[in-house]
């Protein structure tokens, strides 16, 4: 189910309102995991069987944590936290390991199956050895398993580090994986943020107004800017020849359109919260305002990033094992980032492009050439190299990408049937009122800190075009749904 479709929009979305301000507070989370399960089984039902036992595990892996501990129950009937910095027992770390195993072996064996016996073919080719006798199985990659299986596990993390509680009881946890506003796109909603919310939250109508807005704004975002320029973007990058300008009006297209739909499905999703009692985190903060790369990964799909820093990078011994060793572990966590995106190696090089800026903006310092230039330039020079990962982030194969690379920077073909196509009135008002959007206009999360009436207004009239354009465009699933 997308949320951009009258299906959501005029039929599950009232219900599943309607349950949440009439049923007591007592039904309330078994009737959002039935409603999330139902949310995610839409299109097919089969997926639910992964999600559940991914859930199932990490349910019981938390609660082996504590067991095998020696702790009881707190006077509350809550289990305890383990105590932090105190040696864990070969138990607790087999309950781990079966945790991070599991939905590892779930996420390598539907998303990189092929992809690495393909790799292990033609190297096996290279060698002059035949292929091995596994065959490829093409399978369809569920949806949003990338999501929650990283938000799964991170739960069984933070129970081992003492840092979280496990929850007693299990339909409270499949709430939390399951909560159909994040689930199939994030953001990667942290355990420990949102435990005590699913037991005890409020309802008020300044809530349910911000929320109402966000969802406003993520409907015209997704919509009204991201699939004008999916037009674009897709055109661009299927043409055979183009000239430089052609090149980089595709990829600046495509950078709105992987914003605007990102940022609206993070949007609608936390709007969704709201409107269900919930806070959820900001995903988003004006990346392509970033004025260097470090920068753009403190804003750019902020719940991914930390999530790779605090299970990742720190575990890997961050920047406290010497200075090449935290060059290492930069480039490390940005590939495997890149790989997490995609089984691709355009999705590799898109992260070795990040994690390499990431190091050379580390081992400058202070003498970066980003602070020999105005505020201004920093942040035009940071996008076109944004823009330039994007190319690979977008193209369906590396020949595709370095074919595209160097029309951006040289090409010269016949674009007169390209252009008759991407540059009409249109297409380039639509880019022209992103470009508004991303560097002059304020973000959703601030234009809803407080709602006022011609705030509302802007809100109605967002959706009602954002509605009407519904029904003229076919179904465009939010892009983040492909990893």
């Amino acid at each position: 189910m997308v949320f951009s479709s009258h299906i959501f929009l005029f039929y599950f979305l009232p219900i599943v309102l309607l349950l949440n301000y009439l049923l007591p507070f007592r039904f309330l989370t078994t009737m959002l995991t039935i409603v999330s399960y139902t949310f995610y089984g839409w299109a097919n039902p089969k997926w639910i069987v992964l999600m559940l036992t991914s859930t199932l595990v990490d349910y019981f892996c938390g609660l082996a944590l504590v067991r095998y501990s020696g702790l009881g129950p707190q006077e509350d009937g809550d289990l305890p936290f383990l105590p932090k910095g105190e040696p864990r027992n070969r138990a607790q770390k087999c309950a781990l390991f079966v945790s991070l195993a599991t939905n590892m072996l779930i996420l390598g064996f539907f998303k990189y199956y092929d992809f690495g016996l393909e790799n292990l073919n033609g190297l096996s080719g290279w060698l002059g050895a035949g292929p091995l006798p596994l065959p490829l199985i093409h399978v369809a990659l569920p949806i949003g398993i990338s999501f929650y299986t990283f938000q799964s596990m991170s739960y069984a993390i933070d129970v081992y580090r003492g840092e979280a509680r496990p929850l007693r009881h299990p339909v409270d946890f499949a709430c939390f994986v399951a909560l159909f506003p994040h689930q199939l796109a994030g953001p990667i909603i942290r355990y420990w943020s949102i435990a005590e919310q699913i037991r005890h939250r409020e309802f008020t109508w300044e809530k349910f107004a911000r929320g109402a807005a966000f969802l406003c704004l993520g409907m015209g975002k997704k919509i009204l800017l991201a699939n004008p320029m999916a037009h674009i973007a897709d055109t661009v990058f299927g043409a055979a020849g183009l000239r430089w300008f052609d090149a980089w009006f595709g990829v600046i297209a495509y950078a709105f359109q992987i914003y605007f739909d990102f940022s609206a499905y993070s949007d609608m999703a936390v709007g969704l919260a709201l409107m269900l009692g919930f806070l959820f985190t900001k995903n988003f903060n004006d990346p392509y305002r970033a004025e260097s790369i470090t920068d753009f990964w403190r804003r750019w799909h902020i719940s991914l990033s930390t999530w790779l820093r605090d299970y990742l990078y720190i575990p890997l011994g961050g920047n406290k094992l010497g200075e090449a060793r935290t060059y290492c572990n930069l480039f490390t966590v940005m590939l495997l980032g890149g790989l997490w995106h995609g089984a691709s190696w355009t999705f590799v090089i898109w992260g070795a492009i990040h994690g390499a800026m990431l190091g050379l903006e580390r081992a400058q310092g202070k003498k970066s050439f980003y602070s020999r230039l105005p505020g201004v330039l920093k942040g035009a020079v940071t996008f076109l190299i944004v823009c330039v990962g994007w190319v690979f982030f977008r193209a369906e194969s590396l020949a595709i990408a370095w074919r595209f690379v160097g029309a951006m920077f040289g090409g010269t073909g016949d674009g007169a049937i390209l252009g008759a196509v991407v540059y009409t009135k249109y297409h380039l008002f639509c880019f022209a009122v992103c470009a508004v959007v991303v560097w002059a206009m304020p973000q959703a999360w601030n234009f809803t800190q407080r709602i006022t009436p011609w705030k509302v207004g802007v809100c109605l009239l967002t959706l009602v075009l954002s509605v009407l354009f519904m029904w003229t465009q076919t179904v465009n699933p939010f892009l983040y749904y492909q990893f």
